[in-house]
């Protein structure tokens, strides 16, 4: 099986039982001109992750794994956003709310929709979720289960909410976590470090931490190994 140079100790998985998570890289948070920087935040940070992950996704696909999408967003009836969400935020600028892209967060809107360069491949599945975890209100875990998954590679932001989310949520399920440290991304850097930190820290307490490139170089390795 494939192992990975990660913090706190290398990360070893089976591709047969492993998925690839892209959470919530949508236009409402890391297109210029869209709600995230229309909050004040440099979507330079988190567009840093595009390249990264477009090359990841090129291996993890080559290789054959599940890869599963994720987008945070809300019925257009607001019915399944609760007022300690929906009252976040400046007034004119909460969920719901006219955007630059349409209605903020609002399913079906075009800012609630995946950038261009990350285009979900065909028959990938999109989870569409209320909250900031990827298990909270959605058919994640069935589908993970109807699959075998046993291991998730974890990309997408932002690091310190949803992916964090994501990873504890994970974690109490029983599924082993790898976060690529430069395919998740934050608004602000110092809650990146810290982010990354915490997953690893105390021996792994919610998962493993390592650069897309260690992961591709083992992804690469193993499908050498296979066909020769």
């Amino acid at each position: 099986m494939p192992s990975v140079d990660a913090r706190p100790s290398p990360y070893t998985f089976d591709p047969a039982t492993t998925a690839l998570l892209v959470i919530d890289m949508q236009r409402d948070f890391l297109e210029p001109g869209g709600f995230g920087e229309s909050l004040g935040n440099d979507v330079a940070e988190l567009r840093r992750t595009i390249a990264p992950l477009a090359a990841l996704l090129t291996d993890v696909r080559a290789a054959g794994l599940t890869v599963i999408h994720t987008r945070e967003g809300h019925r257009p009836d607001l019915s399944d956003c609760p007022p300690a969400k929906l009252h976040r935020g400046a007034p004119s600028k909460r969920i719901g709310d006219p955007g630059p892209n349409g209605r903020i967060l609002i399913r079906g809107e075009y800012g609630h929709d995946i950038i261009d360069e990350l285009t979900p491949a065909a028959g990938e599945p999109v989870i569409d979720k209320p909250g900031k975890g990827a298990f909270y209100a959605t058919e994640l875990e069935p589908l993970l289960a109807e699959r075998g998954i046993r291991s998730l590679l974890v990309t997408g932001v932002t690091t310190e909410v949803c992916v964090h989310t994501t990873v504890r949520e994970a974690n109490d399920r029983g599924y082993e976590c790898l976060v690529l440290a430069d395919c998740v991304g934050s608004y602000f850097p110092e809650f990146q470090r810290v982010g990354l930190d915490m997953i690893a820290a105390q021996g792994g307490i919610f998962g493993w931490v390592a650069d897309s490139a260690d992961l591709r170089h083992a992804l690469r390795t193993t499908s050498v190994l296979q066909t020769s």
